[in-house]
Formats: C-alpha cells, sequence, structure tokens
C-alpha cells in the first residue's frame, strides 16, 4: 500500500534521527519536498495525498544516500542562492549562505561604481557553479562578468546556470588558473578560494570530505596559498576605482590582509557571517 506524503515525511524523519543526521527535521522536508517538487505549504496541504510507487521509491533510494553522509541539495542536483536556482556538479562546490555576505558587501560598491561608470565588468575567480558572479549579475543589470574555474566540469555547471537564470548573454566561462588566460580590467574581482589548511581537511564532517571536491577546499599548508596568488597579480586586472571582495576563514582576516597590504593594497571593509566570525574582506589599490 502506497504511503501518504505525511507518512513519508514522518518516515524521513524517523530514519535520520536514528541516523545521527544533525537536523533531521530539515532535512528530512527539504529532501522530501525537493523529490516531489513541493513548497513546505504544499508539503502539508497535500499531506494527504498517496505518492505513487516510483515516487516512494525515489524518495526511499534518497534517504539512504543521505544516510551516507551525501548532502540534501547534491542528492537534489540544485541549491538556491541568492535567489537563484543552481545546478550542482562533482567539482563544484554547494553554494552556502554565508557567501551570500560577500555578494551583499560587494553589492554595494559595484552599485556606487555603476553610477560613475555605466558599464561594469566582474572576474570571478574559481568560480564553481558561478554562484557569486551569477548572483551579482542578477543584481547590476549594468554589469558583464567573467567566471573562471580550473574545472572544466565546474565551468560547464556555471554556464548551465547562466543560461538556466537568463544571464547567459552577460556571462564567460574561462578555463584558467588564477589569471593565467584572463584579459581585460575589472570593476570587481571577486572570490570563494580554497581557504582550509590542507592537514585538517579530513577532519571535516564527512557531507565535505566524502562529497565536496578537494581542490576548492585546499588552501595549502597554511590555507593561504590562493589568497597569495590572487594578491600577486590582481592589481594588473584592476581598474583605478575597483575592489577586491574575498571570502576568508574564520581565523584568516589579519594574515590575509598582511598578504593584499605588502602587494600595495588596503583593507576597505571587514565583515562578519551569521555566526560572527569573519567572513569577507574588500579591497582596493592604496
Amino acid at each position: 500500500m502506497s504511503p501518504t506524503v505525511a507518512e513519508m515525511l514522518a518516515e524521513a524523519r524517523r530514519r535520520f534521527t536514528e541516523g545521527g543526521i544533525a537536523d533531521p527535521a530539515t532535512d528530512a522536508r527539504l529532501l522530501v519536498a525537493g523529490l516531489l517538487k513541493q513548497s513546505s505549504t504544499e508539503l502539508l496541504t497535500r499531506s494527504t495525498e498517496k505518492l505513487s510507487r516510483e515516487q516512494a521509491g525515489e524518495i526511499l533510494k534518497a534517504l539512504e544516500r543521505r544516510l551516507a553522509h551525501e548532502p540534501v541539495h547534491r542528492i537534489l542536483g540544485e541549491r538556491e542562492f541568492y535567489g537563484l536556482p543552481l545546478g550542482l556538479s562533482a567539482e563544484t562546490l554547494e553554494p552556502r549562505p554565508d557567501t551570500e555576505i560577500l555578494v551583499d558587501t560587494v553589492l554595494v560598491y559595484l552599485k556606487d561604481l555603476a553610477k560613475a561608470e555605466g558599464h561594469l565588468h566582474i572576474l570571478d575567480v574559481g568560480t564553481g557553479t558561478g554562484a557569486i558572479c551569477l548572483a551579482l549579475l542578477s543584481e547590476c543589470p549594468e554589469a558583464s562578468g567573467i567566471g573562471s574555474d580550473i574545472s572544466s566540469d565546474a565551468l560547464r555547471t556555471a554556464k548551465s546556470n547562466a543560461e538556466r537564470n537568463g544571464l547567459q548573454d552577460r556571462f564567460q566561462a574561462v578555463e584558467s588558473k588564477w589569471f593565467e588566460n584572463i584579459q581585460g580590467s575589472f570593476h570587481a574581482i571577486v572570490s570563494n578560494p580554497p581557504y582550509i589548511a590542507s592537514n585538517v581537511i579530513h577532519d571535516l564532517a564527512p557531507e565535505v570530505t566524502k562529497f565536496d571536491p578537494v581542490a576548492a577546499l585546499d588552501g595549502g599548508p597554511d590555507g593561504l596559498d590562493a589568497y597569495r596568488a590572487i594578491a600577486k597579480d590582481a592589481a594588473s586586472f584592476m581598474r583605478p576605482d575597483g575592489v577586491v571582495g574575498l571570502e576568508i576563514g574564520y581565523d584568516q582576516r589579519n594574515d590575509v590582509t598582511a598578504i593584499f597590504e605588502a602587494k600595495g593594497f588596503r583593507c576597505l571593509k571587514s565583515v562578519k557571517d551569521y555566526g560572527q566570525n569573519d567572513r569577507v574582506l574588500v579591497f582596493a589599490l592604496a
């Protein structure tokens, strides 16, 4: 006999609770709603509806994947970021809410620059899903952007996400290690680079270690390699009035600031995340 929506939701919550999932109720709701293509409200209003055998089977398989620590949004294959639905792939990080703080912070500067400059040009280094660049483009109709990455899989995903959100005419995906294949000058250079020290990656949650691409996590022995690479060449690709906006690890503000100051930058702003940890730095040429 086929279960109802409510019965399947209860079963998911029970299994996740017994399986030690950190937030079983939320994950059960997100997963079941996502697979049924329903909103949270619809889960309630349609709770007595019977599921088809195919629907029930798909959900049961997904529960097993979550119990093996695969994140909910990886199972669903997409996640919303800054109001944009974004597809995920094997070589992209799942965009997180803390990264929206980088978008919020950089947008303030871009809005001011747009008044003075008209058209804006953005570079997102290590673009992954394209999340940061696409969010900025969606909020700044005056802007066009380049998303660079070393992963062809990530670039395909970013390009697909641009098309999905109607931003393909203002977004270009470029395969490049740091600035190697980049041309032009930019009003904003943004990045959420790998910033975890190599020797602590294995200590992270299995949701990260088993499913996030290592190349997007590993920041070298001290976690700062990416910031050194960006600071080394960023000035050559910046407009005189441009900014560099970076996501950082919770304990990296002083080190990253020192790296950029040594290359002729000054820190304009430091912003904390929702947990009150340092999360975003913005630099300009000194």
